[in-house]
């Protein structure tokens, strides 16, 4: 029996992860699943958890007022020696490109231990774009032994850094396996439906079901500052000019954000700011909008899914499949390219059917079963 640890620290790695957790426990005679949590970011990481019903068995707890990278790097890089040192699992298994991604990597390389990544393979080649993600994720990829790629350009990203092709492996992404998972249980289940429907219907004051409206996710570190501006200006513009539009924004509490969101949208009738949403009414948004405008990552692979269009506020992505199948676009954040391009999907009914009907790049939903195979064939 092989004894596998999962470490995550943010909610998307927590949403990324769960499938794949219970996939593992669906084999109790092959593996002995553990999980450590650094609680990076503790209150979104722990609603995660638990919609997901993920059972933790190590909490580093490590989340502070006023952290930053060199208080994360260093907190979850000691606390997973002792970690390591007492449950010594045989494989070490991170996701994506968080800062706990990275501790937690080189914390494994340092015990000798083999590390698995999933959501391999992503790249932008900046550096600086986005930060400190890119440069997370390329330092992870130097010291990982197993690298789980969403898609066949993460495969090629890979081969182009030197690594042996024997250990790559195309598996999908795992969020395609979360989306779907949650979205069939809210619709299966009549309880949970009607639950996540009035928590909606209590903080929407329009009829979100029949109603159009764009859902908007703003809280990447590179743009804070003018970037927030530009888009802020550019969504009140929009609001003015479309005011049968609604336009949906779960903002995130950095201040960062929140003060060029309150300050320039606050009193809008058409702009709904409500506070951030746990997994599953996130994802009934989702479903249910006209398209999405985001800086975020995990959601330029979910809304193709269920073939909702996305305008990324950023000039580069590190997922260019769905930019070259149509489904995403990129206008970075800059007020004029937003309002253009915002302005043609709400207008132009050809622009967003042609968006809208593309095939998902980013797999069918069985990702955690492929790296199951894998992980069950290690010696």
């Amino acid at each position: 029996m092989k004894k596998i640890m999962l470490v995550l620290g943010t909610r998307p790695e927590a949403i990324k992860m769960a499938p794949l957790y219970h996939e593992l426990k669906l084999h109790p005679d092959l593996f002995e699943t553990q999980v450590c949590i650094t609680a990076q970011h503790r209150q979104m990481l722990d609603q995660a958890l638990k919609v997901f019903n993920v059972k933790v068995d190590v909490d580093l707890d490590l989340m502070k007022e006023g952290q930053d990278l060199f208080d994360i790097t260093s907190s979850v890089l000691l606390g997973m020696r002792e970690v390591l040192k007492s449950h010594q699992p045989d494989v070490l298994l991170v996701h994506g490109d968080t800062t706990t991604t990275l501790a937690a990597a080189i914390a494994g390389f340092y015990a000798g231990i083999p590390i698995g990544h999933i959501e391999a393979g992503l790249r932008t080649h900046d550096l600086y774009a986005p930060f400190p993600e890119e440069f997370n994720r390329q330092v992870v990829t130097k010291i990982t032994n197993l690298h789980f790629a969403p898609t066949a350009f993460s495969r090629q990203n890979l081969l182009n850094d030197g690594v042996p092709e024997t250990q790559i492996t195309v598996t999908g992404n795992t969020v395609i396996d979360a989306l779907f998972w949650v979205i069939n249980r809210i619709d299966s289940d009549a309880l949970r439906l009607r639950d996540v429907c009035k928590f909606l219907n209590e903080r929407l004051s329009f009829s979100w079901q029949q109603d159009r409206f764009i859902l908007i996710t703003g809280h990447r570190r590179e743009n804070f500052g003018d970037g927030f501006m530009q888009i802020c200006e550019a969504l009140k513009e929009l609001a003015v000019s479309y005011p049968d539009i609604h336009f949906v924004y779960p903002a995130h509490l950095n201040p960062n954000v929140q003060v060029p969101v309150n300050s320039i949208l606050m009193g809008l009738p058409n702009i709904h700011l409500i506070g951030p949403l746990s997994y599953e009414p996130f994802v009934y948004l989702l479903k249910h909008c006209y398209f999405v405008l985001t800086d975020s990552g995990g959601i330029q692979e979910e809304a193709p899914s269920l073939g909702r269009p996305v305008l990324v506020m950023r000039d580069v992505t590190e997922r260019p499949e769905a930019v070259e199948v149509g489904a995403v676009r990129l206008v970075g954040a800059n007020r004029e390219r937003i309002v253009s391009n915002v302005s043609e999907l709400i207008e132009n009914e050809a622009s967003y059917k042609k968006m809208s009907h593309v095939r998902n790049p980013y797999g069918d939903g069985k990702a955690c079963a492929r790296i199951i195979d894998v992980l069950g064939k290690i010696k």
